[in-house]
């Protein structure tokens, strides 16, 4: 498979794997800095003893605003896959959606102090943030408007996974509205903090982000179970998610204008923000029915859903070509693509078929696959996976220990954690052939 065929969800995945790479070292910075002053006295951010709590916002919030686009941008992956699917039709501009993909991911790690437009930083600083912060709309216009072009070109079946990605679409283009507003230096002075911020927020992460992974669970729940999900429950459990979330945040827009501060959960009646807090009350409700609707149609799909067969959507992309559940190896042929569209490529896949009868391209023993050149997918030999290990867990398990040594302040379960760490990665390092 050659980089110009990758689907849309590995190139979100890859632009995710790079934001996570580069986020979380400031997290993991700000943590430590932090654990040092609370547990020995140091003083990095407290003002009282010359410390500067703008640090912490700075170190938060080069993690943070990227964060939103590594919870973002693997949704964006299922909408890009999803879409040409249920459309018809192969995805309309797609080296410009990969493109804008892997450009949301870099222009996130510039925009990270439009979240401190109210601290007091030097003006000149902000306006480069506001102008990033108003660039980053771009790639997300060319993906709405590369989905929107797909659908109107192919012939949509409206499947209850399509009803969720177009309810994410309308979700999301209000919470990119809102998100431009707040690139504005002025208006984002004036909201800040209020009940516009946690309405776009969530207009932006749930809409953004909660929808296609609804939409995913829909599409990829035949694959991974071999059981339909019921569409009538479905399409209920749609309507009641989408107007539930729409009523539960969209008032709170109106409420953060009217001067709402965010994080209070009790104040004066005469405010004039009680008739949308009810909305937003009742909101939730329908949204709870709309949530517990979803878990009702998994659970009775797993216990007597109709069978779905290897494809009951006509899928694009190679999962589509075996069994559903998928057998252990995957596939008995190592597949090779020669188009975007993998799955409906007929000629591709009978000569799979042949490889497969001529014994090309298979590896019956071990945990094997092919090497292939970076960006061409030319073949260029086998190699070996690496077997079941049960080293992650355990240095998982150790990495927990040192962490609940710290925040308790039980130095000798840190240290001991810290040593479990050591042995762990040894371990998981170790070569095979060594260990036997």
């Amino acid at each position: 498979m050659s980089i110009d065929r990758v689907p849309l969800f590995c190139w979100a995945l890859l632009a995710t794997s790079f934001s996570v790479v580069f986020a979380i070292p400031s997290l993991t910075a700000a943590s430590a800095l932090l654990e040092l002053e609370r547990l020995y006295g140091f003083h990095f951010f407290g003002a009282q003893a010359g410390g500067d709590p703008l640090l912490w916002q700075h170190l938060f919030w080069i993690f943070g605003h990227p964060d939103v686009y590594i919870i973002f941008l693997p949704a964006v992956g299922i909408v890009g896959s999803i879409v040409p699917v249920f459309a018809r039709h192969s995805m309309v501009a797609y080296p410009w959606v990969a493109l804008a993909t892997v450009l949301t991911a870099l222009l996130g790690f510039g925009v990270w102090v439009h979240h401190m437009f109210a601290v007091g930083l030097p003006q000149v600083s902000l306006a480069f943030i506001a102008a990033a912060s108003m660039l980053i709309a771009i790639p997300s216009g060319i993906q709405v408007f590369a989905w929107l072009a797909t659908l109107v070109r192919g012939r949509p079946r409206i499947d209850t996974a399509l009803l969720y990605v177009l309810g994410f679409i309308v979700v999301f283009v209000i919470g990119g509205i809102t998100g431009v507003m707040f690139a504005a230096i002025p208006f984002d002075q004036q909201t800040t903090d209020s009940y516009f911020v946690v309405a776009h927020f969530h207009y932006v992460l749930v809409g953004g982000a909660v929808f296609p992974m609804i939409a995913g669970a829909y599409y990829w729940f035949p694959k991974i179970t071999g059981r339909l999900l019921d569409e009538r429950i479905g399409t209920v459990g749609f309507w009641l998610v989408f107007v539930g979330f729409n009523l539960t945040f969209f008032p709170m827009h109106i409420a953060g204008l009217m001067g709402m501060p965010r994080r209070v959960y009790t104040y004066p009646d005469d405010m004039g923000w009680g008739v949308y807090n009810l909305l937003s009350t009742i909101g939730a409700v329908v949204l709870t029915l709309g949530v517990l609707t979803i878990g009702a149609n998994v659970a009775l799909s797993l216990l007597r859903g109709r069978l779905a067969g290897s494809d009951p959507w006509g899928g694009n992309t190679l999962e589509w070509t075996t069994s559903s559940p998928p057998p252990a190896y995957n596939f008995a042929v190592i597949p090779v693509v020669t188009g975007r569209d993998p799955a409906w490529d007929e000629r591709a896949r009978e000569d799979d078929r042949r490889r497969l009868e001529r014994g090309e391209l298979v590896f019956p023993e071990g945990h094997e696959t092919v090497s292939t050149t970076p960006f061409a997918g030319d073949l260029q030999g086998p190699i070996e996976m690496p077997e079941d290990s049960w080293w992650p867990l355990a240095l998982a398990a150790s990495l927990a220990l040192v962490f609940v040594g710290l925040i308790a302040s039980l130095d000798l379960l840190a240290v001991a954690g810290g040593v479990l760490v050591a042995v762990s990665l040894a371990g998981w390092q170790w070569p095979r052939e060594a260990a036997a």
